[in-house]
């Protein structure tokens, strides 16, 4: 069994669902998809910090949990809810180097500063969106240092910029597997395998007519007439 955990967020419960969707319909292999809901794990005790009103999502956070939710064993994904899959989800487990605590898309990329479409701050960070997908190897010493005590209580830059590993110990991702919309060009840097909808998806009123709205709108004619 592999472990997808999947962003959700109350605003966005659509996006969640057309995650979810892209990656079940496209595999035959026992995956499993987990949605990272900020609320059941304050019910149960595992997510305890305050409410931060910088944060863009429920989940900005929460994710770094993963590994404790994975017990600490194996591998297991992460990403957010405004991804697309394009591929089998099982072949971001294949030829993992156990070496190594985590691998990301190692972006350069650095958004204007303002709103996002959902009216959130667009905050500007170094290495903005590598942790918007990620691969842990929740056995990983560097990786257990994602208590949930940690998780609770550190910082922002500490948790994002991936300061709990070295930065040997991040594998690198080609940009399809984290294909940032708007940011990326076929032809140029390649061929999407998940589409990431950082900036706002067809669910908003305003991005009806994104680039690559086609993919995520007919991902949800196929939801709901399956």
């Amino acid at each position: 069994m592999h472990n997808i955990y999947v962003g959700w967020d109350s605003r966005e419960d659509i996006a969640y669902q057309v995650c979810e969707h892209s990656i079940l319909r496209r595999t035959r292999s026992d995956i499993r998809v987990v949605p990272l809901k900020q609320s059941d794990l304050r019910a149960k005790g595992v997510y305890t910090r305050d409410v931060d009103k910088l944060a863009s999502t429920e989940f900005t956070f929460t994710r770094f949990l993963v590994p404790h939710l994975n017990e600490y064993k194996g591998w297991a994904v992460f990403c957010d809810s405004d991804m697309v899959f394009l591929m089998d989800a099982v072949h971001l487990f294949d030829n993992l180097d156990p070496t190594l605590a985590v691998y990301c898309v190692q972006h350069d990329y650095n958004p204007p500063e303002g709103l996002k479409m959902d009216g959130q701050i667009q905050t500007q960070y170094p290495r903005k969106n590598w942790s918007s997908m990620m691969i842990f190897n929740c056995s990983h010493p560097s990786t257990q240092q994602l208590t949930v005590e940690r998780v609770n209580t550190a910082t922002g830059a500490y948790l994002h910029r991936f300061e709990w590993c070295d930065d040997s110990e991040i594998g690198i991702l080609d940009c399809s597997y984290n294909w940032l919309v708007g940011h990326y060009s076929e032809g140029t840097d390649g061929t999407p395998k998940i589409l990431h909808y950082t900036e706002g998806g067809p669910w908003f009123e305003n991005m009806r007519n994104c680039a690559y709205d086609h993919v995520w709108k007919r991902e949800v004619i196929n939801l709901y007439s399956s």
